[in-house]
């Protein structure tokens, strides 16, 4: 059965940054595709980030481009989110999802979720 669990949320200052990291298991990580969403409260959950199963491409949201950066380990079965320059608005449950391809809607699995809490 395919897992992932999300670390790295927490509370930060406005101008700070977290770093989330999802690790997988239950399947041929290096295969997929993996990607980063949130849901801010009242909101639908939006496609922050994703990377290819090389890592050699990587997508992200026009309002997070230039500020956050994904990564993945391919040998550690891990994906990583690095968040530089937060806002208040970046404030939202953070997800990691795997799936067969970057685009959303391809993805199969997902995390339970870590809580990034951004104060002005």
């Amino acid at each position: 059965q395919v897992q992932l669990v999300e670390s790295g949320g927490g509370l930060v200052q406005a101008g700070g940054s977290l770093r989330l990291s999802c690790a997988a298991s239950g399947r041929t990580f290096s295969a997929y595709a993996m990607g980063w969403f949130r849901q801010a409260p009242g909101k639908e959950r939006e496609f922050v980030a994703a990377i290819d199963w090389s890592g050699s491409s990587t997508y992200y949201a026009g309002s997070v481009k230039g500020r956050f950066t994904i990564s993945r380990d391919n040998a550690n079965h891990t994906v990583h989110l690095q968040m530089n320059s937060l806002k208040p608005e970046d404030t939202a449950v953070y997800y990691c999802a795997t799936g067969r391809t970057v685009r959303p809607g391809t993805y199969d699995y997902w995390g339970q979720g870590t809580q990034v809490t951004v104060s002005s």
